[in-house]
């Protein structure tokens, strides 16, 4: 069959590839449906001929393996585009449209055995290291790779960047116990010990291991102490707060933001908006709605008379834009059961605030709680079918970009489900039963 002068992006993607029949097709979608162990989830070519030649969509069992295999979301790959131009759609972080199985990473269980060996060796560090003086000659470098994994974390999944982290971390922590850092250096080393174990902590909560997450998180605070860093040491309580929240100990996540947010009361930086943003979000869980209030317009308040500081200047996990304090303001509202005019136009800007994948500012976590709190939103307000293309998005995310927290959040709209008045309805128990679906091979890494 010719190709018409409008095609769709999928067609031309795999035309692209020299992918022109099912018999083309089905090898590759094979190796694919195998590395997610998916093998069940395979169509047949007269489905294949429809998706090719007819414009058809797939079925939503098929469209994991296809977003994995192509690198795009299915809306974008089935939108027409003209046939003599080329399209400007962004791949999906992480992803690698002309080598569909370089982003495979590392095996989840090997990855929390050697971040368990990063633990201890931290764990060492803070207990008994002598910690003196070094030379500078790799500090530039050190900055470079630094910066590198701060801005790469919120874009990329997590198995593309966990050896450079732990490796860098480790680099650092060896310079620190090596005696030979020079006064003038070492707050700087310190400085670094604690953005990287920050990032580390945050992995392991990506990873559903709170244990390992908090103790890391421990080994922060201690450097930024040792740095003399107050804007760190706020961070440091954001992030006790951040992995509570995940495990599901909302008293425990109020107490830590609270704490983080009385160190952060003088400083200038967006570090106090996010710990108000996350006081909401554990008020919120707790049911406290008039903490939820304060804390939020506290933050809109303090948003005016923000100046950017050196860990804003870092950006990444370091900096609490403003599209992320919508988010944070949407979510607290939707754990309330919020689901006004106002709340449902806030969640849908907070979606809009993350479509631009190459923003500064966008991190597909961020991206994925938008949308299932603007689901959550519709759901409360009726709105099943609403619901069901907020949160479609998020059950097509690769396997390797479900983490720990974006897993939370599509549990909640499924339990939402399941006490809505329309939870007999037909989409409503589809939609519960795909949700249910999604933890599947947790937690949300490639295998190796």
């Amino acid at each position: 069959m010719a190709w018409e002068a409008a095609v769709l992006f999928f067609r031309r993607t795999l035309q692209a590839r020299g992918i022109r029949s099912p018999e083309d097709f089905l090898p590759e979608y094979r190796k694919v449906a195998q590395r997610l162990g998916l093998k069940d989830a395979e169509p047949a070519p007269k489905t294949v001929e429809g998706w090719l030649y007819e414009g058809r969509k797939p079925q939503r069992a098929f469209r994991p393996v296809i977003v994995e295999m192509l690198g795009h979301s299915i809306d974008q790959l089935w939108t027409d585009v003209p046939d003599d131009t080329e399209p400007h759609f962004v791949p999906l972080a992480g992803t690698s449209p002309a080598e569909p199985h370089a982003d495979s990473g590392m095996d989840l269980n090997e990855m929390k055995r050697t971040g368990a060996m990063a633990v201890r060796r931290a764990k060492d560090f803070l207990l008994g290291a002598d910690r003196e003086r070094v030379g500078e000659d790799t500090l530039g470098l050190l900055d470079d790779e630094v910066q590198r994994l701060v801005i790469e974390y919120p874009r990329v999944p997590l198995s593309a960047i966990w050896p450079d982290l732990l490796e860098t971390q480790d680099q650092v922590f060896r310079l620190l116990e090596g005696g030979r850092v020079r006064p003038s250096q070492l707050r700087d080393l310190n400085v670094k010990a604690a953005v990287l174990s920050f990032l580390v902590a945050k992995g392991f909560n990506d990873m559903e291991v709170p244990h390992e997450a908090m103790t890391m998180t421990r080994v922060a605070a201690a450097c930024a102490r040792d740095a003399e860093h107050p804007g760190l040491i706020a961070l440091t309580d954001g992030l006790k707060s951040l992995i509570a929240y995940w495990a599901d100990r909302p008293a425990d996540a109020y107490h830590y933001a609270n704490q983080g947010a009385a160190t952060a009361a003088n400083l200038r930086g967006t570090v106090g908006l996010w710990l108000l943003g996350l006081k909401a979000r554990a008020a919120a869980v707790l049911g406290d709605e008039e903490t939820v209030r304060t804390a939020n317009r506290e933050a809109a308040d303090r948003r005016e008379q923000a100046v950017p500081d050196d860990l804003d200047q870092l950006g990444g996990l370091f900096v609490y834009a403003p599209e992320k304090q919508l988010y944070y303001d949407v979510e607290s509202r939707a754990l309330l059961g919020q689901s006004d005019g106002e709340v449902a136009s806030m969640a849908e800007n907070a979606v809009a605030g993350f479509s631009d994948p190459t923003a500064s500012n966008w991190a597909f976590g961020d991206l994925a709680g938008a949308q299932c709190d603007l689901a959550l939103v519709r759901l409360f307000g009726g709105d099943i079918d609403g619901a069901a293309d907020a949160i479609r998005p998020v059950l097509d995310l690769p396997s390797s970009h479900r983490n720990n927290g974006i897993v939370v959040s599509a549990m909640r709209v499924r339990n939402a489900l399941t006490t809505s008045p329309a939870r007999t309805a037909v989409l409503a128990r589809d939609l519960r039963a795909e949700i249910e679906a999604f933890p599947t091979g947790r937690p949300a890494l490639p295998h190796g």
